[in-house]
């Protein structure tokens, strides 16, 4: 039953420096051409391996951050983690005008969750045509660490510390087509280790079926500057963390998923109906200063 689900907050150790969980094969490495496109990775060290709070719970997401109040009232609701598009020029929802430090705190105290979502560049080849205007351009290893630096900054902005996770929202892409496939992994890792070296952790977002399926591939081949976690979207599905088919059960774990398990749906409490979508999550959250 969903009203029996518990919420729990734990510590865990992550090495921020390291790509997900997981050995690649011999066959699997022959494939990661894309690693060679980028310079090589900074040295990993045991220095790099931290502690950091986590969620393991129900989330939901909305386009545009809703205000303090309707934070309270939702309080009444299964959910006791939001996620926010706090930055990026990919935003549905650019305008985001209850979204500052105060806010950030004044929910945390609450006791929220914050899961800080980045919309930038999209992929080439992306599906949705409302994102085809903020396309990755001819360099997307600058790209990708110039926006990196930029998701930062604007964490630092509302209150988000170090070892906060910072989520790349790359919606539903044709990663089939092998050059769009390379831009948008040069992109990512970019990004990914921009934001690691300022000591924040990367996620990533997108569809199971093609974004999520493509990082998993670039794993198994070896390749490095890979997301630290991530949060795959499954609609029209029961809520799992550890039963997608596209990302082997060593694959990011533990305490590296999230499942967006249904989106677009009408849900009112305390008064306030809200359109969301619904997540079930075992992953680090916001660390608010």
């Amino acid at each position: 039953m969903i009203i029996g689900f518990v919420l729990v907050l734990t510590t865990l150790t992550l090495d921020l420096a390291a790509s997900p969980p997981g050995v690649a094969s011999s066959g699997d490495a022959a494939k990661a051409t894309a690693a060679s496109a980028a310079p090589a990775a900074p040295a990993e060290s045991a220095a790099s391996a931290v502690r950091m709070s986590t969620f393991h719970g129900r989330a939901f997401d909305t386009c545009l951050t809703q205000s303090v109040d309707t934070m309270r009232r939702w309080r009444s609701s299964r959910y006791r983690a939001v996620g926010i598009y706090y930055a990026g020029r990919g935003r549905a929802c650019k305008r985001q005008p209850h979204l500052d430090h105060a806010w950030m705190r004044a929910v945390n105290r609450m006791g929220w969750r914050i899961l800080p979502v980045y919309v930038g560049s999209q992929s080439p080849c992306v599906v949705a045509k409302n994102k085809k205007g903020v396309g990755i351009g001819r360099h997307p290893w600058a790209q990708g660490k110039r926006e990196g630096r930029d998701a930062v900054r604007r964490a630092k902005a509302l209150g988000m510390g170090r070892l906060s996770p910072l989520y790349l929202d790359m919606e539903a892409y044709t990663y089939q087509k092998q050059g769009c496939a390379h831009t948008t992994l040069s992109f990512v890792r970019a990004w990914d280790r921009e934001v690691r070296r300022h000591g924040y952790v990367p996620g990533f977002y997108s569809s199971a079926d093609s974004g999520v399926r493509h990082m998993e591939a670039a794993r198994r081949a070896g390749v490095r500057d890979l997301p630290a976690v991530m949060w795959f979207a499954r609609w029209h599905t029961k809520p799992h963390l550890y039963r997608e088919p596209e990302l082997r059960g060593r694959a990011w774990h533990p305490a590296r998923r999230i499942h967006q398990y249904a989106g677009n749906v009408k849900e009112r409490h305390g008064g306030r109906t809200l359109l969301i979508d619904r997540n079930l999550v075992h992953a680090p959250v916001a660390r608010v200063r």
